[in-house]
């Protein structure tokens, strides 16, 4: 059944990541089961979610060069010293 993104779907889904790791209240996963049965939208959420956890766990751990892991370090050490230069 279709129908408009709601609060109740922006509630759920923000309990989403500890239903998806098994870790959500009996109450919760009852609460997001049965919306799903209802709803298309949330469910193509939790199934593309499941989809990319999947393709992540699966995924080969690849090395990052060295040069690369340098640069990501260095752009990483500005944007955090920019953040905390606009949150002062």
């Amino acid at each position: 059944m279709k129908h408009e993104h709601t609060e109740l779907c922006a509630q759920l889904q923000s309990e989403l990541p500890d239903y998806l790791d098994g870790e959500a209240r009996a109450e919760i996963c009852r609460a997001i089961e049965t919306h799903l049965a209802d709803c298309d939208d949330c469910r193509v959420v939790v199934d593309t979610l499941k989809k990319t956890i999947t393709l992540y766990r699966n995924a080969p751990c690849e090395d990052v060069p060295q040069d690369v892991h340098a640069r990501l370090v260095r752009v990483l050490s500005l944007v955090s010293t920019n953040d905390e230069r606009i949150n002062e």
